[in-house]
């Protein structure tokens, strides 16, 4: 069978649990805004029918794009591009939030916009779909530096996290080959705000760990999408990530924790996501490889592998019974 005819069939084979919605569900998208202090933080809800009841899911973006690009993904012959609708679909309520510097949130600030800023951009943003919500918990997932915003967020506010999944992440950086060669241009990243990003940047994300992971038109709708909304990124991440780590105190994150890392990921490596994943306090955590994957998983050929490991963890019961005294 040929590579094209494989891709084909995978695209065919969708496989839906068994509480899924069909693929042609209309899903609603619901605009919010918000405020951190006087900046402006654009949100994006999505979901089936009515969103009263259902468990909730912030999706947490990367460094060198905005939300919808990376969770509502739009591909032409690609079923499920967008890992919102396909949660939506499954009885989820999914949220996304643009971070400060990014997509349709302010970006009139001359600051670096770096993790800290984005877990405070996260405060705002939980505290405002918990009210929606009647107070009721948000589950979330982060990539990459979203998973570094995500990390430092629900360490901070424990309270606010009932689960947390970590893609794409990085602890002290050791050992990792992309951040090896990124520190090369902290200089310049140090001496200005924003850096310009256009196509061939966001081709160099899918080139760099594994040239095949990831279907050309794919990657070109994902350009697409982050380049409708900017030309330029905050380089606070970058500078955190080369010069900063670790960030985050893997004792002081209570919330039950999955961490994704991909096969060919250059940022997140193995040993030092092992190391991290020992420190964390909970019993209720799992750390699981993603073969065929580099470093941006929901663009990748094997996305619906993501998807179900994501969908097993954030509808997985909470244990009935954790050891002596601690029964539920």
């Amino acid at each position: 069978m040929s590579d094209s005819a494989r891709e084909q069939t995978d695209d065919e084979r969708t496989v839906l649990s068994p509480d899924a919605a069909p693929a042609d569900t209309p899903v609603t998208g619901v605009e919010h805004w918000t405020r951190k202090g006087r900046v402006s933080l654009f949100l994006w809800e999505k979901f089936v029918g009515s969103s009263g009841g259902k468990p909730a899911i912030l999706f947490v973006h990367g460094s060198s794009m905005a939300s919808q690009p990376t969770f509502d993904l739009r591909v032409p012959g690609k079923p499920d591009s967008s890992v919102m609708d396909w949660f939506a679909r499954r009885g989820f309520v999914c949220w996304s939030v643009d971070m400060e510097g990014y997509g349709r949130s302010d970006k009139s600030r001359d600051i670096f916009c770096d993790i800290a800023n984005g877990a405070d951009d996260l405060a705002a943003a939980t505290e405002y779909i918990a009210a929606a919500r009647d107070g009721r918990g948000i589950m979330m997932y982060g990539i990459s530096s979203g998973a570094l915003r995500a990390a430092l967020f629900a360490q901070q506010h424990p309270e606010r996290v009932s689960r947390l999944a970590l893609d794409a992440f990085v602890w002290t950086g050791e050992g990792a080959p992309t951040l090896e060669q990124r520190r090369k241009k902290l200089p310049q990243f140090l001496a200005q705000k924003r850096r310009p990003i256009d196509r061939a940047f966001v081709y160099s994300i899918f080139e760099r760990d594994h040239p095949e992971t990831a279907e050309k038109r794919v990657v070109d709708a994902f350009a697409d999408a982050i380049l409708a909304l900017d030309d330029s990124m905050p380089n606070g991440t970058y500078i955190d990530m080369c010069s900063r780590l670790p960030i985050v105190d893997p004792a002081m994150i209570t919330a039950p924790t999955l961490i994704l890392r991909g096969q060919y990921d250059g940022i997140a490596a193995f040993d030092d996501l092992i190391e991290f994943f020992k420190r964390l306090p909970s019993a209720d955590k799992q750390f699981t490889v993603m073969p065929g994957i580099s470093h941006a998983s929901f663009q990748q050929k094997n996305y619906l592998m993501v998807y179900h490991l994501l969908h097993a963890w954030f509808s997985r019961p909470d244990p009935v019974y954790v050891g002596p005294g601690h029964c539920a």
